[in-house]
């Protein structure tokens, strides 16, 4: 039977769907831990507030557990998700925050894309001979390259080197545009300012290549496995019998089919990075969740953020658990052997 796009509707539903009990699973367990591991928790999550406050919660935890669960929840989806220890609310930092994060995450997939993809090409063609070996020296490199190594050599010396930027996301500290997306290069987009579009997308080279580079082994070595599958089958043979040129048969052809199991993994791939952000984007000053994240654990010696850190954590799940549903549906959507139901 063929596939119709109210079954890939259902498809993607039934997968949202699974979504939920993951979701929450993460919610109860950081409510738990929370309250375990937490002394005066009250004092922890209102640092600047007064004593009625504090008072009002200490009344709120001495109820059941399961009415300060209830409360928790209610707060956490009217966005009510508490304050920093600098009397910051966490809520509307971190909506800032996120796309940051996420701008900063497609460039490096992007980049992982455009150069591991056709890396594994080679490999695979040049399998066994030089070309395959020196693909497996560069990707292997940035395996062995720590993350935070990685960012301060690229921001110390590369960096200068090259002329580009090493700090945040504009070279002035407030652009002439409404933050509409706090995606720094598409808002400048949006605003229509050249200048400060090549300005953001300068900013954004650095610290995407960084994290393009630590994972661009995934992709390359995925295009490659998957090449060395699709090589020996009888349609690129036919393909090369014909007489069409190498290059059209490897990228044309071969990869066409190659890229199914590819694309699968950088979906899931994509929720890894964002623990790769934490310290690219305190080296590089890039104003994302990840920033936030060393500062809400006490990076730098400051005091922790609990509800900071909390918030954290949650986003960081649905991150990885969004990555991870759009893997599967892209898996479904590009192999048709895949059944939508």
């Amino acid at each position: 039977m063929g596939r119709s796009p109210s079954d890939l509707i259902v498809f993607i539903g039934k997968r949202l769907l699974q979504l939920v009990p993951v979701i929450f699973g993460v919610i109860v367990l950081t409510f738990f831990f929370t309250h375990l591991n937490v002394g005066n928790i009250c004092n922890a999550w209102y640092p600047h507030a007064g004593e009625g406050t504090i008072k009002n919660c200490e009344a709120s935890i001495n109820q059941p557990i399961l009415n300060q669960f209830a409360t928790y929840l209610v707060n956490l989806v009217e966005g009510n998700w508490g304050q920093s220890q600098s009397g910051v609310l966490v809520y509307p930092y971190i909506a800032s925050a996120v796309p940051a994060t996420i701008e900063l995450v497609l460039a490096a997939l992007f980049l992982m894309v455009v150069v591991g993809i056709p890396l594994g090409v080679i490999a695979a063609q040049y399998s066994g001979r030089w070309g395959d070996h020196l693909v497996r020296i560069f990707y292997l490199s940035g395996w062995a390259t720590p993350t935070y190594l990685g960012a301060v050599v690229a921001a110390v010396f590369l960096g200068p080197y090259l002329g580009l930027p090493t700090h945040g996301e504009y070279s002035t500290p407030t652009p002439p545009f409404p933050q509409v997306t706090h995606m720094s290069v598409l808002d400048a987009i949006i605003a229509g300012n050249l200048p400060y579009t090549v300005d953001a997308i300068s900013h954004l080279i650095l610290p995407a290549t960084v994290l393009a580079f630590i994972n661009m082994g995934i992709a390359t070595r995925m295009t490659r496995a998957s090449m060395l599958e699709v090589l020996p089958l009888d349609y690129v043979r036919s393909a090369r019998m014909k007489g069409l040129t190498e290059f059209w048969v490897m990228y044309k052809h071969a990869l066409r089919n190659a890229l199914i199991t590819t694309t699968t993994v950088l979906g899931v791939t994509a929720g890894g990075l964002l623990s790769g952000t934490v310290v690219v984007e305190e080296v590089f000053d890039w104003p994302g969740i990840g920033q936030y994240a060393y500062t809400a654990i006490g990076g730098g010696g400051s005091v922790p953020n609990y509800d900071g850190a909390i918030a954290v954590v949650i986003i960081f799940a649905i991150g990885v658990v969004v990555a991870n549903l759009i893997a599967d549906i892209l898996y479904g959507v590009l192999d048709p052997r895949v059944e939508w139901r």
